[in-house]
């Protein structure tokens, strides 16, 4: 239970090939916080170098105050070797494969087993994502074939749009409800030297003081 004063942080990453859209994904839904603009239509990112970072607060269903801590990958082989270095530390896992492109689906397996490798002894929650699901005249992963490997995974399947906006939060409150499901099941423990989950202090509000100098809290 959430202590007063306090709230959860979660690291999510994003992994999957070069190309599939990452990104832009994660951009939509950093777009999507109250007061934040929201990208231009078709937008289209630069390859990711390395690790970058995002982030979104929200609250769940259940009253929990979450910032989502968001670490999207560059899917290029190159980055590998930086990219594997976080995964321990990780609570959530969004694998993204493109719908159009058959070996991007093909790698999830490969980005699964490097996530379960490196594993420690606190749960991770997947979620497979097919991305650009509006591009229906190109597609080459049908819908039944996605589910039978996130079944085969053990894991659950959505499709999203980052150019629609179609999907893009239910991909993110799904992990995180998973994730926050997870932590009260006891299948997620809070430890000291893993970064996967954190609590953080959330300054109080100063005092009101009267006139006569005595402070109302």
């Amino acid at each position: 239970m959430e202590a007063a004063g306090c709230r959860y942080q979660f690291r999510i990453a994003l992994l999957g090939d070069a190309a599939v859209g990452k990104t832009s994904l994660l951009r939509r839904y950093v777009a999507g916080a109250p007061g934040t603009p929201a990208p231009e239509p078709g937008f289209d990112c630069a390859p990711t170098v390395g690790v970058e970072f995002y982030s979104r607060a929200m609250q769940l269903r259940a009253g929990l105050r979450v910032k989502l801590q968001l670490w999207d990958t560059a899917g290029h082989e190159r980055f590998r070797c930086i990219t594997r270095s976080f995964y321990r530390n990780m609570v959530g896992v969004l694998l993204v494969f493109d719908v159009t492109n058959r070996k991007s689906f093909e790698h999830i397996q490969d980005w699964h087993q490097e996530v379960i490798a490196t594993q420690g002894p606190n749960k991770v929650i997947f979620l497979l994502v097919g991305h650009k699901s509006d591009l229906q005249s190109t597609r080459c992963i049908s819908v039944q074939e996605a589910e039978e490997l996130a079944a085969s995974l053990g894991i659950a399947f959505l499709e999203t749009s980052a150019k629609n906006n179609y999907n893009v939060d239910l991909v993110f409150n799904t992990l995180t409800d998973a994730i926050q499901q997870a932590l009260q099941q006891g299948d997620i423990k809070l430890e000291e030297d893993w970064g996967g989950v954190r609590i953080i202090q959330i300054p109080k509000a100063p005092c009101r003081k009267q006139q006569s100098g005595s402070c109302q809290c």
